[in-house]
């Protein structure tokens, strides 16, 4: 009966029939529609034959496969496709396997055309959402072939292009179809990733393309057809890492680390630097930090490695910073700098000889050692660069943290270990290196408290540096000092050290120091400044930047701190530098002190038009127009110049070309300053006298007696006369401050050696005896405050008889006091 129905055609299966029906006789006719139709409906109307229509395409299509009639097999892969879009009922799942494994059949063909007919079906399939979930099925086969076709290397540069074109889309629709079904295959694992991502990376690596566009969404389907397998393949992969949830972030960074290690290709930067920017703006903005904690990783696994290796993942770190903005850092804020701050360190070690050939046999390690060292200053660059860029991502609270942690790493002797492995140059290396990451960290930090910009933990090393031998550090100080201290955005106006005759035009802004914690900056830390100020104008090795740095420093000084108290102590300081250029015991170069009289002189200059004293201004002027024609070497625009013209000496400098610090006094004492504070001459301090000037003034010293109490008795009570603090005992006490603190450490040392070297007996007399004068002193308290308990009655008893004719009048004793807690009260008055 079965070899009936197969010779038979009118008793065969329905299905059958309609499905033979919808082949033409010629297969470049086509699909025949009408008939495609009834089979549509058919399968509609009885969705249990679905898996047997299914089936028995899949038959023909292996047929006609395996017998090249390959007009048959786009018609049956047509028909599949439309039968497929328009039935969703529950029995799809067993169509849909009848259709991957045709589907399967085709990727296997050797032919083309046919990879990428079936390509194109199963894109078509990917874009449908199946009402009813599939546990079993698997796209492993399909994720390894779309991964090969990416690879493919057909010797026709069209078919080429066209097969891996197909696979891209292969691979995204493998990923549409299973990225949002959890019950579908996991394709996040990393078996499925490391065949994914890298063939989507070697297909966005083109060397022709050198730009990197990003296509509209809005483009019309012609477009995306014409579009290049490199912007097919950048637009697969922002989808795939836009789909990617927190915990899959590593599994697709991963594969992209790997792939720039195996194929060399951090060196070149450009193509790392753009796909982490593919990456960095696909991903949602809160897993940012995650990218950038795998990028550490990583610098730290390539820390042996070359060093444009290094230097392009952290031009990689400095790039995805920039992008990700405040959610860079994440949770560890610390740990990111240290990492940093870590390689930036290993490479000086580099630089200074570990790693390289020493060997000077000929030319070629010598040029070796030499590019190597050039290639490490890059990278050190590069991190410190990358440093402030993630800086700039900070808060202000954090950004302070940050100033602290690198200024505990910069070695320094007294403050900080130094580093005995590297020597004294790589110390200094290593000194610059993290100043210059503390400028990029303090560039643009906008400080609305300098107690909390400049705290003493920072302020004292960072001063500290400032009085080191190497020029570098110290313009690298002032830098950063400047930085802190501009909060309005001056130091572009101070830039340039010169004498103008109106500075209205810097349109400076100005801002008087109402702020009480700058206030209490600058009682806190206004000498230590002034005092290093004054040391780095002493160094011979200074020049015209440490000089035109000093004059920006001082001016954002009296600009944004600047109060009356300020203002005349840094006016009593530019008058002590004026001092120190014409002091012969110092023993400064001829351009030192040339240099520190054109400080003077800009500064002066721009202070007195701060202050608006209409004879402060004039006395500057007229000493300025006095150096214009007798004495030019003394300007800021004669000194620093590229060939200054200067005098052999300066023994023979008239009185009319200084400033006159009695004129200035009497100027300013005319207009409300205190004239007598400004006639005292600046004199810098040492620390123990900086240290003790922070001591309270005698104004803020408020009603100091000193009160002696003696009690003899319980009823007689002596006062001594309290003892009068006048001014000349503040000034002895002040001053005699040292030899009372000499006096009491040798009394401390005294009490140290007796307790080391006493004998045991002789220690506790001496403890016996204080503790017996200490129980004398309590029963003599205990004599005064306990007092007997009053009369029962409360009152006193009869002076004389009832018997007694006589009345004797006895003045009574004066009423005593008692306790509270002694007094009986009433029962009704009593809770």
């Amino acid at each position: 009966m079965t070899g009936v129905c197969g010779c038979c055609g009118a008793l065969r299966p329905r299905y059958k029939r309609l499905v033979d029906n919808i082949f033409p006789e010629d297969p470049e006719d086509g699909l025949v529609k009408a008939n495609m139709e009834k089979l549509t409906f058919y399968a509609l109307s009885a969705p249990e034959k679905l898996d047997r229509i299914g089936a028995y395409l899949s038959e023909r299509l292996s047929r006609d496969v395996a017998r090249h009639r390959y007009g048959y097999v786009c018609i049956a892969m047509e028909a599949l496709d439309q039968l497929l879009m328009a039935c969703h009922c529950q029995s799809i799942n067993l169509f849909v396997e009848s259709f991957l494994k045709m589907v399967r059949k085709l990727l296997e063909s050797d032919k083309p055309n046919l990879q990428i007919l079936g390509t194109n079906s199963f894109v078509k399939f990917a874009n449908i959402e199946e009402d009813t979930p599939s546990y079993h099925r698997s796209y492993d086969f399909f994720v390894s072939r779309f991964s090969e076709m990416c690879h493919s290397g057909y010797q026709d540069p069209d078919i080429r292009t066209r097969i891996r074109m197909a696979g891209i889309r292969g691979l995204q629709g493998v990923v549409r179809k299973t990225v949002n079904d959890e019950l579908q295959a996991n394709i996040w694992e990393p078996r499925h990733m490391d065949m994914i991502v890298p063939s989507l990376l070697f297909n966005l690596h083109n060397e022709d393309t050198t730009d990197s566009r990003s296509p509209s969404p809005l483009q019309t389907s012609v477009e995306k057809e014409k579009e290049s397998p490199v912007e097919l393949t950048e637009r697969c992969f922002r989808e795939l890492l836009g789909r990617a949830a927190y915990g899959h972030i590593k599994t697709a960074v991963t594969p992209v680390l790997l792939h720039l290690d195996n194929h060399s290709l951090w060196e070149g930067k450009s193509f790392a630097v753009r796909c982490f920017k593919i990456i960095m703006y696909s991903i949602q903005s809160q897993h940012s930090h995650l990218v950038i904690q795998q990028l550490l990783v990583h610098l730290d696994a390539n820390s042996r490695s070359s060093a444009p290796v290094r230097a392009g993942i952290v031009e990689v770190l400095l790039e995805s910073a920039a992008i990700a903005a405040s959610g860079s850092v994440g949770p560890t804020v610390l740990e990111v700098f240290n990492t940093l701050l870590r390689h930036l360190r290993l490479s000086v070690d580099y630089e200074l000889g570990e790693g390289f050939d020493m060997t000077d046999d000929d030319d070629g390690p010598i040029e070796s050692k030499d590019e190597s060292q050039h290639q490490e200053r890059q990278l050190q660059e590069a991190v410190i660069r990358t440093i402030g860029s993630f800086a700039t991502t900070l808060p202000t609270y954090q950004r302070s943290e940050v100033m602290l942690f690198i200024m505990g790493k910069v070695p320094l002797p007294g403050v900080h270990p130094l580093l005995n492995s590297t020597g004294p140059e790589g110390n200094r290396m290593i000194q610059v290196m993290l100043l210059k990451s503390l400028r990029q960290v303090t560039s643009g930090f906008q400080a609305t408290n300098m107690l909390t910009a400049l705290p003493s933990a920072f302020m004292e090393p960072l001063l500290s540096v400032s009085l080191l031998e190497t020029p570098e550090l110290r313009v690298l100080v002032l830098q950063i000092l400047t930085s802190l201290m501009d909060r309005h955005q001056n130091t572009q106006h101070l830039s340039s050290l010169s004498v103008m005759s109106d500075t209205s035009v810097l349109k400076l802004r100005a801002d008087k120091c109402t702020s009480r914690p700058d206030s209490l900056f600058m009682k806190k830390h206004a000498q230590q400044l002034y005092r290093h100020i004054y040391a780095c104008c002493k160094e011979e090795s200074s020049t015209a930047q440490h000089y035109t740095l000093l004059y920006t420093l001082l001016g954002l000084m009296a600009i944004e701190l600047g109060n009356e108290e300020v203002v005349l102590d840094l006016i009593r300081l530019a008058l002590a530098l004026q001092d120190l250029a014409g002091s012969k015991e110092e023993g400064l170069r001829v351009f030192n002190r040339c240099a520190i009289h054109a400080l003077t002189a800009a500064y002066l200059n721009l202070i007195c038009q701060l202050t608006t004293v209409p004879s402060f201004i004039q006395h500057v002027h007229e000493v300025i127009e006095m150096r214009q024609k007798e004495a030019s070497h003394l300007l800021p625009e004669h000194v620093f110049t590229d060939h200054p013209r200067l005098p052999a000496s300066l023994e023979q400098t008239q009185e009319g070309v200084l400033f006159a610090q009695s004129k200035i006094a009497e100027a300013l004492g005319g207009s409300g300053y205190n004239a007598e504070k400004l006639a005292t001459p600046y004199v810098p301090l040492s620390q123990d006298e900086d240290r003790l000037s922070k001591r309270k003034s005698v104004g803020e010293t408020i009603s100091l007696q000193v009160e002696v109490e003696s009690r003899q008795s319980p009823e007689k009570e002596e006062r001594t006369p309290a003892e009068e603090i006048t001014f000349q005992t503040l000034k002895n006490a002040i001053v005699d401050s040292e030899g009372m603190e000499e006096a009491e450490r040798a009394r401390r040392r005294q009490v140290v050696e007796k307790f080391q070297k006493a004998p045991f007996e002789e220690i506790a007399a001496h403890c016996g005896a204080r503790a017996t004068m200490l129980q004398s002193k309590l029963n003599q308290i205990f004599e005064i405050t306990i007092r007997p308990p009053p009369s029962p009655n409360g009152g006193l008893p009869a002076a004389g008889s009832s018997s007694s004719s006589a009345v004797a009048l006895v003045k009574p004793p004066p009423p005593r006091s008692v306790p509270v807690y002694e007094i009986k009260f009433p029962d009704l008055c009593v809770y």
